[in-house]
């Protein structure tokens, strides 16, 4: 007979499940099958032993983490140390997770199993779980999945502001779209306007400063020589200048109508501020770069850095990366290709636009390009899992592949790694101690500058409040003066006992609104006399 046994790790806590004895493992698939939409049927095959719940959101999250990464938890440990049978070899754990299980069967011990009729009771025990734990209902298990989900998600989704290669993936592409576009553009400007001046495409090669003149200059019938200076200024040659004047009064292209001219002018124009945002994207890669892979980029450029990180997806997988993957990194179809054809695999790939392949003869493109991928790799790893990032070991490397390439070309042998190595180590020391002086000056002088902004609050609180009572005061003192004198008037009548005894309400509101009557005996009196 076989003791099977099942964890359930849920968003509440773990869970132990005892199933029914069997001599085989096997026979129990068809009994599971067809009792897992039933919860009757499903209580008489598993029933609980066991429920741990997490004390807290922050132990979920760390049990979460943990099961995850395939480490056991003490929480976990506990539970199954206290709740198993001593006798490890009859006891048989299913498990849902195979990380798990190794770590469980490596640490206590006991043989475990995944797939199989472990997948099948766990997906049961997954449906009826708020039914097979007593006090769990099924909203409480929903919020506690929900709230888990949430914070785990956000745990892992935290990181460095400043170490962002998300930034520097998106700004790649955006670059390469970029170069794509403008010289899309700029040959739509050099055939849009070369039919009324085509002279000047074969004098500017440049894209950038073809649509500058073509804006500057516009009719070129209207070209003159007191123009001549902002031609200079656009095309930084004064020979170049006389060259473009003198061929706008011999051209052979046609007229053009004003509102053509408007509409060259006005596309020119977007072609220029898109090269000049191109401009501030690059400089913006460069310190984002210098920021996330110092050492990379100090090594092979930040451009082909980019690439790199960009096709890798990631700094981190990068630094996964072995060396020959590297090598042959973007030329994923080529090596497919030869391995297809049986032919030469490629020797690189993004690595190719560095300088050094193109500095080395072509026997020994091969040859530098693995050393290259080599020291990428390095770099790539320093980077991405050091604490703080410098180009110490950047400049170092790049020494040593300046190093190597001499030797392919005289024979001059490099230095060894090891000592390089020493020497990167002992600046990135010193450089990393000077940073950390820079930051810990840079937090006391943002705490002095909160110190003062709360004084400062405070004074003016102060001075509210100061305020405040002073005006009470003299809103106090600056009575009107008939409050004044009724104030003296009764209290003359008090004195002298002539004060009048308060009337209530109602007589009050009575006597304001009724208005005075005159006596109607003295109007009679009045009448009689007269008659």
């Amino acid at each position: 007979m076989v003791l099977l046994q099942v964890l359930f790790e849920h968003a509440a806590g773990y869970a132990l499940f005892a199933v029914r004895e069997v001599e085989e493992i096997s026979l129990l698939l068809p009994q599971v099958e067809e009792s897992i939409l039933n919860i009757g049927k499903f209580h008489s095959v598993v029933r609980l032993v066991a429920f741990s719940p997490f004390k807290s959101a922050q132990s979920a999250l760390e049990n979460v983490n943990a099961i995850s990464e395939g480490i056991l938890h003490e929480d976990l440990r506990l539970l199954l140390e206290t709740n198993l049978p001593a006798k490890k070899k009859k006891a048989l754990l299913g498990v849902s997770d195979a990380k798990i299980g190794a770590a469980v069967q490596e640490e206590l011990g006991y043989q475990c199993q995944t797939g199989g009729v472990v997948a099948e009771l766990t997906r049961g025990i997954r449906l009826h779980f708020h039914t097979l734990v007593k006090g769990l209902t099924a909203q409480s298990a929903s919020k506690a999945q929900l709230g888990l989900g949430h914070s785990y998600s956000r745990a892992k989704v935290k990181f460095n502001v400043n170490r962002v290669d998300n930034m520097i993936i998106q700004s790649i592409s955006l670059l390469d779209q970029l170069d794509k576009d403008i010289n899309t553009f700029s040959m739509r400007v050099r055939e849009w306007y070369g039919y009324h001046f085509p002279e000047l495409i074969k004098i500017v090669s440049d894209n950038y400063t073809y649509c500058r003149l073509a804006k500057c200059i516009g009719n070129r019938k209207e070209l003159s020589e007191e123009r001549l200076e902002g031609l200079e200024e656009i095309v930084m040659d004064s020979a170049k200048a006389h060259a473009i004047l003198d061929a706008s009064r011999s051209s052979m292209g046609m007229d053009i109508s004003p509102i053509d001219l408007i509409n060259i002018e006005s596309f020119s124009s977007r072609v220029i501020s898109l090269s000049e945002y191109r401009k501030d994207l690059q400089e913006y890669l460069r310190s984002k770069m210098s920021q996330v892979a110092p050492s990379l980029s100090a090594l092979i450029g930040e451009v082909v850095g980019a690439r790199l990180i960009s096709h890798a997806g990631s700094l981190t997988n990068l630094a996964k990366y072995p060396a020959s993957t590297v090598q042959i990194l973007g030329a994923e179809k080529a090596l497919f290709r030869a391995l297809k054809t049986r032919g030469n695999t490629p020797k690189y790939g993004l690595i190719f636009h560095s300088t050094f392949i193109g500095r080395a003869a072509t026997r020994n493109k091969g040859r530098i390009s693995r050393y290259l991928a080599n020291k990428c790799t390095i770099a790539s790893r320093i980077d991405c899992f050091s604490d703080v990032p410098t180009s110490v070991f950047g400049d170092k490397l790049r020494e040593q592949v300046e190093e190597r390439l001499a030797f392919y070309e005289t024979g001059e042998p490099p230095r060894k790694n090891l000592d390089v190595m020493k020497e990167a180590m002992v600046e990135a020391t010193e450089v990393a101690a000077e940073i950390k002086k820079k930051e810990k000056k840079k937090k006391k002088r943002e705490k002095k500058r909160l110190e003062a902004l709360a004084v400062a609050a405070a004074a003016e609180e102060a001075e509210n409040s100061v305020l405040e009572t002073t005006m009470e005061v003299e809103e106090n003192d600056t009575q009107p003066k008939k409050k004044k004198k009724k104030q003296q008037q009764e209290t003359s009548l008090e004195e002298n006992g002539l004060a009048e005894e308060p009337l209530p309400k109602k007589q009050k509101k009575l006597a304001q609104e009724e208005p005075p009557q005159p006596d109607k005996k003295k109007k009679k009196k009045k009448v009689k006399e007269e008659d």
